[in-house]
């Protein structure tokens, strides 16, 4: 099947075409009649699959006939992330670049004066953030009742973020007899009740069991003691064939030190993370998308839907407390058909985690053997690192002493008496999110953008 045979317009299928799309994947060729139809959808499909265009293209023609009228937006796009709804909004140029149509963004990390400016010039489509669009709709700065098409994407990391209260109440503000879109990977009973109760006799097209994982991975364990992760870490990025990798960590402080102690090493890394101010953010994965680094560490705001091109290998420095974030993370990987290689460090204590994310996905992940990885000895602290090698993996030998960590020696190890630490006391733990979508200063781009001539 071919894109020209789905029903899009010709100017459409020119931007497709343009973008180096022929063949639909199997949730674009199932969902997009479906959407051109009027039909209310629900998709289910894992991570890499193209659930974006599936419904940014049928929306574009759909739109294409009609006005936008002041602070009354035609549709809306909801997306748990600010990263997320950064990436539509990019689709929505790419393909809309021959339709006169208008996009606002309403997430936090841009000045609200910008935004509320956009929503008074009238705009085709509003692509935002649960908390954002509930300060300005109870502001009076934007009307839901002229919106005939609503898109929740990413149902299962809303339902994630707490933001289920937040989706329902929107719902309540919209036309009844809209027409719904809703995407998720997985469909816990949550996202079910929600479709249940706002899509009006929906059409399921799922291309994937829910959460299972891309054939083109290959998966990988990687035995190791907590304190030998980052040794490890660094024997596997010399070992493998990197192209660009991304390290996924639980903590927002564990992606700050690691990324620090690959950089102390040489690597080209950076790191994004809650924390983060928006610009930083956008910044840092521009450098990450551009080649100017090669090896990003993420906590799991990076773990859904961020589509970059050529991403070799993903490796889980902590083996993810959720088994459904596993899916997500190890997605960034073997995209549009591409190959992948997924690699997750467990220690002892992760035996728990790594059994439910094999129950989750319905089959046993492989024991990585290569190099002495396999039964890694105890480490107090980091080795003096290795001699520079002239790589595109750009590990090295710091400049100095100081740069690098200091190793504690043989002699002195074998003297001392083996210490048994009791267990701490386990800690439930917390999501490294966003729920908040504070906003902290302007970002750059994004904010309306007219499509066409």
């Amino acid at each position: 099947m071919k894109f020209a045979d789905i029903g899009l317009s010709d100017e459409l299928l020119r931007a497709v075409t343009e973008a180096g799309y022929d063949e639909p994947t199997p949730i674009q060729a199932g969902a997009i009649p479906s959407v051109l139809m009027m039909r209310d959808i629900i998709g289910i499909a894992q991570t890499g699959t193209g659930k974006t265009a599936s419904f940014v293209l049928p929306m574009i023609d759909i739109l294409a006939h009609g006005r936008a009228r002041a602070l009354m937006p035609r549709s809306l796009i909801l997306e748990p992330t600010r990263e997320l709804a950064a990436q539509v909004a990019e689709n929505f140029e790419k393909y809309g670049k021959y339709h006169k149509l208008s996009m606002a963004l309403l997430i936090g990390g841009v000045q609200m004066g910008d935004q509320i400016k956009a929503l008074e010039r009238g705009v085709d489509v509003l692509i935002a953030t649960p908390g954002r669009l509930m300060d300005l709709f109870e502001r009076g700065k934007i009307l839901l009742t002229g919106c005939d098409l609503l898109v929740i994407d990413e149902a299962d990391r809303m339902l994630d973020m707490g933001f289920i209260p937040d989706i329902e109440n929107i719902c309540t503000k919209l036309p009844a007899n809209r027409q719904t879109l809703l995407f998720s990977a997985t469909m816990p009973p949550p996202i079910k009740k929600l479709a249940d109760k706002f899509l009006s006799n929906p059409k399921t097209i799922e291309v994937a069991r829910p959460a299972s994982t891309n054939v083109n991975i290959t998966e990988f364990l990687v035995k190791t003691s907590e304190r030998g992760k980052r040794e490890t870490l660094r024997g596997l990025l010399e070992e493998e064939d990197i192209s660009t990798a991304i390290i996924f960590c639980n903590r927002k402080t564990t992606v700050r030190e690691l990324a620090k102690s690959l950089q102390r090493y040489r690597y080209r890394a950076g790191e994004i993370h809650g924390d983060m101010d928006q610009s930083s953010r956008i910044a840092e994965l521009d450098r990450f998308k551009k080649g100017d680094i090669n090896i990003l560490v993420a906590s799991d705001v990076a773990a859904r839907g961020l589509d970059v091109k050529g991403v070799s290998h993903v490796f889980n420095f902590d083996a993810p407390w959720h088994p459904d974030d596993y899916v997500h993370r190890i997605g960034r990987t073997g995209r549009a058909g591409a190959k992948g290689r997924a690699f997750t460090l467990v220690s002892p204590s992760d035996a728990e985690a790594v059994d439910n994310i094999q129950k989750l996905t319905g089959h046993k992940i492989d024991i990585f053997a290569g190099g002495e990885r396999q039964e890694p000895t105890e480490e107090i602290e980091e080795k003096q690192p290795p001699q520079a090698k002239k790589s595109r993996r750009g590990g090295a030998k710091p400049k100095s002493k100081d740069d690098a960590p200091r190793a504690e020696s043989k002699s002195s190890a074998s003297r001392r008496p083996e210490r048994k630490t009791p267990d701490a006391p386990r800690q439930k733990p917390v999501r490294d999110d966003e729920p908040d979508d504070g906003w902290n200063g302007p970002m750059p781009g994004f904010l309306s953008v007219g499509f066409g001539s």
